[in-house]
């Protein structure tokens, strides 16, 4: 195994995130959480439902890149005007997404960085969908790169979605959907399971110190380790290769070094 990826390591600690789910709508968005929910989907969890991308559920992931449709398996109708009915507001989705910041809180960044809200030094895509998908149904989150830039200490630049944040909270606002899982990263697998949901590290990818994930961390974390992240094993590394025959896995973590560090 020792030609194992940092990518697809990440690509499994991913999918871990949707295990036991359900017969709920995993969207990965981007490729290592895409591939992540097909392959939780093709392996440990297969009541998972699927999606095109575009505007039908389907029976089977649909792999990165070209594909010819005449090949996909629809398995029902459904456009963007359905879906909010169908899994957002229903709580009937688990997304996996990469926002810009993240706080200690979980609460994430796409929106700007910098300056004010008038004025940002930055502008980037908006809140998009975060602040009804952090308050409808669970979510997780994939950071290819992590640093404190990331990772920041106080609180994002732009609350663009919900987390445990309670000077955010207003008087009789229902946050009982509030459900932040698990964050992945190029360095760890964390979640929210320590007190009043701080942000844990549960486990370190191969050759990595729990030093050097706090170092890279804004803000202080939980040490809860209980190992290291586990390695794709064989079956998973050849549906992995189904899902991106292109290789775009290749290019999301700088290098695309191997899933061991060394010294």
């Amino acid at each position: 195994m020792g030609d194992v990826t940092l990518a697809e390591l990440c690509i499994f600690a991913c999918s871990e995130a949707f295990r036991s789910n359900g017969e709920i709508v995993a969207t990965g968005v981007g490729p290592v959480p895409r591939i992540a929910a097909g392959l939780a989907k093709l392996t440990h969890t297969p009541e998972l439902m699927m999606t095109d991308g575009e505007a039908y559920l389907v029976e089977q992931p649909v792999p990165l890149g070209p594909r010819g449709y005449d090949d996909r398996k629809a398995a029902g109708y459904l456009p963007f005007s359905r879906f909010f009915d169908a899994a957002v507001w229903s709580g009937r989705r688990h997304a996996m997404v990469t926002p810009t910041q993240i706080d200690r809180f979980g609460q994430i960044n796409l929106s700007q960085l910098g300056g004010t809200h008038k004025q940002p030094k930055t502008q980037m895509l908006g809140v998009r969908g975060f602040p009804g998908n952090t308050i409808y149904h669970p979510n997780s989150f994939f950071f290819p790169g992590h640093t404190a830039r990331v990772f920041v200490g106080g609180e994002v630049d732009m609350v663009s979605g919900v987390g445990y944040n309670p000077a955010k909270r207003v008087a009789g606002g229902n946050y009982s959907a509030v459900d932040l899982r698990r964050i992945v990263t190029n360095l760890c697998v964390m979640d929210f399971g320590g007190p009043d949901h701080a942000i844990r590290v549960v486990s370190l990818h191969p050759g990595v110190s729990f030093a050097e994930v706090q170092e890279a961390t804004g803000f202080e974390l939980i040490d809860a380790v209980a190992g290291e992240t586990p390695l794709p094993d064989a079956e998973a590394l050849d549906i992995i290769a189904r899902l991106d025959p292109h290789g775009v896995r290749a290019s999301v973590i700088k290098d695309n070094p191997p899933a061991r560090r060394t010294a």
